[in-house]
C-alpha cells in the first residue's frame, strides 16, 4: 500500500467519523472533505498526523485547524455554489480550497504572514484548486476590491466583530468569526446583516483560536 493510499484511507475514517458524529452534515461538505484532504495541505512530516481530528504545525507558529472545527464552520455558513466569499487567515490554504469546492467560484483570502501566503499558494497548486486568490494584507480590514460579500468567515479570535468586515457585508449576507479573549476562549458567532442593514448575533459556541492580528483586532 502507497503512502498516499494509507493517507487517503485514514482520512476517508475521519470524514466518516465526523459525518457520524453530525458534525458533517451535509452532502456538500463531505464531498468537500474527500476532495481535498488535510494531508495536501500540511508538510510531509506531518501528513500522517493529518486525520488527527486536532490541530496541527504548519510554519511561522500557527496551526491548521482541527477537521471537526472547520466542519462545524463551513456547516454554519451554509454555502452555496455562486456566493462571493471572503476568507480571512489563508494559514495553509485548507479551509479556502474547501470553500472553493462548496461555492464553486473565486474565492478571496487574506493571510498576513508572507511566509503562508507562499506556502498556501504552494499547498493549492499541488491540490490543483485554481479559483483561490492568496492575498498578502490585514485581513480586519477585509478586502475591498471584491466586496460586498455573502459570506465572510474569519480563522482567527477577535476582541470585536471588525466594523470594514461588516461594512463588506451584503444585504442579507453573513460573517462567522471567534470573539473573546487573546488566547483563551472565544465564542464563535454567526453575524447577520440583515436587508435593512441592521446587524443580528447568533451565537454558536465557545472555541479556541489564534488571535486575529490587525488594525480592527488584536495588535501584534
Amino acid at each position: 500500500m502507497s503512502d498516499e493510499t494509507g493517507l487517503r484511507r485514514l482520512w476517508e475514517r475521519t470524514v466518516e467519523s465526523l459525518s457520524s458524529e453530525g458534525l458533517i452534515r451535509s452532502d456538500a461538505v463531505r464531498r468537500a472533505f474527500l476532495k481535498y484532504p488535510r494531508y495536501l495541505f500540511v508538510e510531509k512530516r506531518h501528513q500522517k498526523y493529518a486525520h488527527l481530528d486536532e490541530p496541527l504545525p504548519i510554519p511561522a507558529g500557527q496551526t491548521v485547524s482541527a477537521p471537526h472545527m472547520v466542519a462545524i464552520m463551513l456547516e454554519l455558513a451554509d454555502l452555496k455554489p455562486g456566493m462571493n466569499v471572503l476568507e480571512i487567515g489563508t494559514g495553509s490554504g485548507w479551509n479556502a480550497a474547501l470553500i472553493s469546492e462548496l461555492v464553486g467560484t473565486d474565492v478571496y483570502t487574506i493571510e498576513r504572514i508572507p511566509e503562508l501566503v507562499e506556502f498556501a499558494r504552494q499547498n493549492l497548486e499541488r491540490a490543483g484548486v485554481k479559483n483561490v486568490h492568496v492575498f498578502l494584507g490585514d485581513g480586519t480590514l477585509g478586502f475591498p476590491p471584491k466586496a460586498p460579500y455573502d459570506r465572510i468567515i474569519v480563522t482567527a479570535g477577535a476582541p470585536e466583530v471588525p466594523k470594514p468586515l461588516l461594512e463588506q457585508l451584503k444585504p442579507g449576507g453573513w460573517l462567522i468569526i471567534p470573539v473573546g479573549s487573546h488566547h483563551l476562549w472565544q465564542e464563535l458567532y454567526v453575524v447577520e446583516k440583515t436587508d435593512d442593514g441592521r446587524i443580528r448575533k447568533r451565537r454558536w459556541g465557545s472555541v479556541v483560536f489564534v488571535p486575529l492580528i490587525g488594525a480592527h483586532g488584536w495588535r501584534g
